[in-house]
């Protein structure tokens, strides 16, 4: 992936959110020139359906900043994860792809763990080697991702769909907005889909969702 990057705003502000994220879902599957090969992965991961016994939802947190993201199933710990802001179009800004090993929180929105729908965004690979969200497409529903935020707390999110998103007729509302009001919830968004040499892009943005099923104490000094 080649665009990415404290609480979700509400009324008209979502709304020209919503713009910019759907300009950033356009921008995510752009990438420079020279870069050779499609998103690494099994993208048929992204089909599989809902389990219907996942994990009941743990209550909200209040917010706090991210510091890592550690994804057990994919042996993923990416650290430090980075707050970002928009660019200049109105998306998103990414971490640069001589950091491609971070995940960039989108810091004006939700914080993972409070209410709302948290984003963070990776690189999929860069022109040389695989990104910190090459094998995001290979997640399924019912996997663990957890989150140590500011506070002392790991917010520990449980993955409920996998789904690999058009660039075409791409709706930012289906991919970042919540699914339930009153859940903490959370999007991993990299790029998928074929790889476009022509276009420099991917066709397509795999997005995980997950939802708030446990919390850790905050630390205490002994």
């Amino acid at each position: 992936m080649r665009d990415l990057t404290k609480r979700l705003p509400a009324g008209a502000v979502w709304v020209a959110l919503l713009l910019g994220l759907w300009l950033w879902g356009q921008g995510l599957t752009e990438v420079p020139a020279g870069t050779a090969g499609p998103a690494t992965g099994d993208m048929a991961a992204a089909g599989r359906p809902p389990l219907t016994d996942l994990p009941t939802v743990h209550r909200p947190l209040k917010a706090a900043d991210p510091l890592t993201l550690d994804i057990p199933g994919l042996d993923l710990r990416a650290a430090p994860v980075v707050a970002r802001g928009l660019d200049e179009r109105g998306a998103p800004d990414p971490p640069p792809l001589d950091r491609a090993g971070e995940v960039g929180w989108y810091a004006a929105g939700a914080a993972p763990g409070a209410e709302g729908a948290a984003l963070m965004v990776g690189h999929v690979d860069t022109e040389t080697r695989p990104a910190v969200f090459h094998r995001l497409d290979t997640l399924g529903p019912g996997q663990e991702i957890r989150v140590a935020r500011s506070d002392g707390t790991v917010a520990e999110f449980t993955v409920e769909d996998v789904r690999v998103l058009d660039r075409d007729g791409f709706d930012a509302r289906e991919a970042y907005g919540p699914r339930h009001d009153g859940r903490a919830e959370l999007r991993l968004i990299t790029c998928g889909g074929a790889f476009d040499p022509t276009a420099g892009a991917y066709e397509a943005n795999v997005v995980v969702s997950a939802y708030l099923t446990d919390a850790s104490a905050p630390r205490t000094d002994a």
